[in-house]
């Protein structure tokens, strides 16, 4: 059977393009320190992406994002708001049937931005609280005490927490990413869902062990063309773990959706696995309705 035509597919990462997608990394600059990442590069790991999406000058880009996600049948996508992400705040409440809402969050702000998740749930309902450790400035490892009040404010809101592992893309230092960080988090947070994004490379053989130790960890295909998908990942899903496994592209950050699904079929998943890939983990781990 293959990949199937007719369910629902719910992308994990996805965003709203504009006139000038650099938008989406101008948090992470100061931590970029070369020349080429600062002043020659669209994106800071463009290195690694051969053909950035080059979205045509729209009147209304919501509705072009929308299109190209019926053309791929991606039914609902969860889109980032809060700084940067006035656009993402006008699709969520122009389409809340199509977007759902994540926001990227900063320890390094204490309680203020532990007040900032609770008002951006009452406001939008927003379904995922995500991270980019090895980002932000300065950098806070996982596993740092830091983040314990945001992961007792997401357990209590009953949302998951889904951060960037392995080997980041730009040239940062990696540290606060590596995947053996999360074990500690786990442990101490055992109600906490956690969904990691970007890879977890080169340390995918460790988070599958760390995904059959803890059932509350998962992983979603983030910033990878399927072709690229780690083989490790996909033998876990279909095998033991294909309840942890999850969608999640990277439009227009890094990859069209015509290039994604162009690739897709040609993924090695058993028949059992692909709705559960493409919709119902996702439905069960964010909680949605439909």
């Amino acid at each position: 059977m293959g990949m199937p035509s007719d369910i629902g597919i719910i992308d994990l990462m996805l965003a709203v393009p504009g006139e000038d997608n650099s938008q989406f990394y101008e948090w992470i600059k100061p931590m970029l320190l070369d020349k080429q990442s600062r002043e020659m590069f669209g994106m800071p790991a463009q290195y690694m992406f051969k053909d950035i999406p080059d979205t045509p000058r729209q009147e209304d880009y919501i509705a072009y994002t929308l299109a190209q996600m019926d053309k791929h049948n991606i039914e609902r996508a969860m889109i980032g708001v809060g700084k940067f992400g006035d656009t993402h705040a006008e699709a969520l409440r122009r389409h809340p049937d199509r977007f759902f809402g994540s926001y990227e969050a900063n320890p390094n702000q204490g309680m203020d931005e532990v007040r900032t998740i609770v008002a951006l749930h009452e406001e939008f309902g927003i379904k995922a609280v995500t991270a980019a450790p090895a980002m932000i400035c300065p950098p806070v490892p996982v596993n740092d005490k830091k983040w314990y009040p945001i992961y007792a404010k997401l357990v209590e809101l009953d949302i998951p927490f889904c951060p960037c592992m392995g080997v980041p893309g730009p040239r940062v230092p990696m540290g606060p990413q590596k995947m053996e960080l999360l074990d500690e988090v786990l442990w101490f947070f055992p109600e906490l869902r956690v969904v990691t994004r970007h890879g977890c490379e080169p340390w995918t053989d460790l988070a599958c062990k760390m995904m059959l130790k803890y059932p509350n960890l998962h992983y979603m295909t983030s910033a990878f063309a399927p072709k690229h998908y780690p083989k490790d990942i996909v033998n876990f899903a279909n095998k033991r773990g294909s309840e942890q496994i999850m969608y999640a592209g990277y439009f227009p950050m890094g990859l069209s959706l015509d290039r994604i699904f162009k690739e897709m079929p040609e993924v090695a998943f058993q028949d059992e696995v692909w709705p559960k890939f493409l919709r119902h983990n996702a439905m069960r781990v964010f909680k949605l309705e439909g």
